[in-house]
């Protein structure tokens, strides 16, 4: 018997269940929707978390997807789902915490007797650290991004391959492969011995279709490469960049994207130009290294020192 909350799944079985996380402010129980899927057949455990930010559904629609597509006695091992994780700010469609104003996936590996987020946090990394792998779903906010695959952990990690061959499995086409900050659950898990990856499924306002595609495509290459599934799955190449170069805008106005997500980038190459309301060019702000254009904002308006756009830089084949 395998459990998650209260989702309790025999061999053979899948269960859905909620775990408990905290109080709201009206004394109500939060809990978090999870899922257990265990396999008739032995073999290794997969955690999934989505929506860890609060208005990045992306995930959430892989879950949506991938969850009813598992058949039990077709699984060898277990999969352990949460599928909303910021469950606060998942119900006012905002990306942080809004009772802590914490953004949760700074917030691992958590404290079980500290703030809301850090609360969810202890929880869900309970949960991630009784895994063999873990995917922690996102998508680069509402903004614009290519479909790409984070590993987190550093170079120097003693589970850097492990996490950047998860990565290659997934297949999104592209991998950033950079340290990350404090408090995520991708660099927090490796820690503790649990190859960790960050999909970052595009960029959207609700649910982006070809990027929950992509996602689904990548679980199921997960399930299949490491066993969970039967059959055969093939890593194909990522494009793989280790920095990333951020722009922001040297006057107000309307930014004018010149390049598209994905294309490649030349040094001294243009990438957006600002005008006044009436067209009129006010600045041009051209990269500064080769790479890939990434990720930019959906907004064309901008005040001085708003960001625009990002560029991956130091760019291989991995």
């Amino acid at each position: 018997m395998t459990s998650l909350g209260t989702a309790s799944a025999a061999p053979g079985e899948k269960s859905v269940g909620r775990l408990p996380v905290g109080e709201a402010r009206d004394g109500s129980e939060v809990s978090l929707p999870v899922c257990v899927v265990n396999g008739a057949d032995d073999g290794k455990t997969l955690y999934m978390q989505a929506v860890s930010d609060g208005d990045e559904l992306n995930g959430l629609g892989v879950v949506h997807r991938v969850v009813p597509r598992l058949d039990p006695s077709e699984l060898a091992g277990t999969v352990l789902v949460v599928g909303i994780v910021n469950w606060y700010g998942y119900q006012v469609a905002e990306h942080r915490n809004p009772v802590d104003d914490t953004k949760l996936n700074r917030a691992y590996p958590g404290d079980e007797s500290g703030t809301a987020s850090e609360r969810i946090a202890a929880a869900t990394f309970d949960a991630a650290t009784r895994a063999d792998l873990v995917l922690d779903l996102h998508q680069g906010s509402t903004s614009r991004m290519i479909n790409e695959t984070r590993v987190r952990c550093g170079h120097r990690h003693r589970l850097h391959r492990d996490c950047l061959e998860l990565a290659k499995v997934f297949g999104c086409g592209h991998i950033l492969d950079q340290k990350g900050p404090d408090g995520q659950l991708a660099r927090a898990a490796p820690d503790d011995g649990v190859p960790t990856i960050d999909p970052e499924l595009g960029g959207a306002v609700g649910w982006d279709e070809t990027s929950i595609r992509t996602g689904v495509r990548g679980v199921m290459n997960v399930l299949t490469y490491y066993g969970f599934l039967e059959g055969d799955v093939e890593p194909t190449p990522q494009v793989r960049a280790t920095g990333f170069e951020q722009y922001g805008s040297p006057s107000g106005g309307l930014a004018v994207l010149k390049k598209e997500l994905g294309e490649e980038v030349a040094r001294g190459d243009t990438l957006f130009e600002v005008t006044d309301v009436f067209g009129e060019p006010k600045a041009e702000v051209t990269a500064d290294s080769e790479g890939v254009f990434w990720r930019s904002r959906r907004l064309p308006q901008v005040a001085t020192g708003e960001y625009v756009c990002s560029v991956g830089t130091d760019v291989d084949e991995y």
